[in-house]
């Protein structure tokens, strides 16, 4: 509790912000890589995907795990130009209940950003604010820090759009950057 009162003195004082509008570029859809025939599965709920993601390590995921279906039904997901493709990382804790974790791709498709959703529609950013969160809301004290993670997916070049964009340095100074270039696009 010491460490969790520390991090949240650490904390600025506007340590969350309430939600203005739902973000545009959210993940929305979430799949899992059957470990015998390697077909991908679409996984219908978040909750669902993060206990799988969970507990991967221990766990990894097969086909038969979900009701009707098995490695000789054909792939849930085809390969598509007009998808962004992230890997998650096994082993990350679940959402804490009456949380959201939300992952958005940023604009120019070079990052993803992780945010806790609070039950009360504040949006946290960082373990700070998280800390800081469950000081002042003493019905959450009892959530370990721990089960907030703010690792974000990794984003496959070679899936991102052609109006995906990223800035590079101007040849002329090396530190400003003026010049956009395209990113991988299939």
């Amino acid at each position: 509790m010491e460490e969790l009162e520390n991090i949240a003195s650490q904390a600025s004082s506007k340590t969350t912000s309430k939600l203005k509008k739902p973000q545009t570029r959210l993940i929305d859809t979430y799949a899992a890589q059957c470990e015998i025939c390697f077909r991908w599965r679409v996984i219908l709920k978040q909750d669902e995907y993060e206990e799988i993601r969970s507990k991967f390590n221990e766990e990894p995921f097969v086909c038969g795990r979900i009701p009707g279906v098995s490695c000789s039904d054909p792939t849930d997901i085809k390969d598509e130009a007009n998808h962004t493709w992230t890997i998650d990382k096994p082993g990350l804790p679940k959402t804490p209940p009456g949380f959201s974790r939300s992952l958005v791709l940023r604009a120019d498709c070079s990052k993803v950003d992780a945010y806790y959703i609070t039950p009360t529609r504040y949006r946290l950013r960082t373990l700070n604010e998280v800390a800081a969160f469950l000081q002042e809301n003493p019905e959450y004290k009892d959530i370990p820090l721990e089960n907030f993670n703010f690792k974000v997916p990794k984003i496959m070049e070679n899936t991102v759009p052609a109006c995906g964009v990223k800035r590079v340095p101007d040849s002329g100074n090396g530190d400003k950057p003026t010049k956009k270039a395209k990113t991988y696009a299939i």
